[in-house]
């Protein structure tokens, strides 16, 4: 070497730095950071799940709420006709004020929104000659609920989507009597 200036070919030595004890915990304290921000990232991903769930869960508590007032209320409008003319409402809105009757009757305090869509307009279940004996969601969503329904909603298991549940008021049908028991004369032939 002369002059202080490095030969032509001939690496220059740069001196390696020696990890110090202050380095070591610098990587180790970012690494902790970063599964510390990943692990709470999950653990939110997961609870926003739960709370989503939960969400669901209540409005299809509503709807089922609501399909019910609504199948009680037809019921009711069906069943309590002036003169034995029996008939479906025209409109929800003749469950809030039938008018048939001297006075006037009340099957629901209000009309219900939709709670799984949010609105008020529902899917209407036409009754065999006119007027609506049901309502369904217009929801094409899939139903958490699968199973363990009360009897009157006991077709809505496995159903596909939430617009499968129509809560429709069908009169019940008169049990056929039972006619004469036959003669042991009419057995013997």
């Amino acid at each position: 070497m002369s002059g202080g200036r490095p030969e032509i070919g001939v690496r220059a030595r740069i001196p390696i730095r020696a990890l110090t004890p202050i380095s070591k915990q610098q990587g180790f304290t970012y690494l902790a950071l970063l599964i510390t921000v990943a692990v709470g990232g999950a653990v939110l991903a997961a609870v926003g799940e739960l709370a989503s769930h939960a969400q669901a869960r209540e409005k299809e508590a509503e709807l089922l709420f609501a399909g019910h007032q609504y199948r009680q209320a037809i019921a009711a409008y069906y069943e309590r006709a002036p003169g034995g003319a029996k008939r479906y409402p025209q409109k929800l809105e003749d469950l809030l004020e039938d008018k048939r009757h001297p006075t006037i009757q009340r099957y629901l305090r209000r009309l219900y929104p939709d709670p799984i869509s949010g609105k008020s307009d529902w899917g209407l279940v036409e009754g065999p000659g006119g007027g609506i004996m049901g309502v369904y969601s217009l929801s094409e969503a899939k139903p958490l609920k699968s199973g363990g329904f009360a009897k009157p909603d006991e077709a809505f298991k496995d159903a596909e989507r939430y617009a499968d549940w129509r809560f429709a008021y069908s009169p019940p049908t008169p049990r056929a009597s039972p006619g004469p028991a036959p003669s042991s004369s009419a057995m013997a032939k």
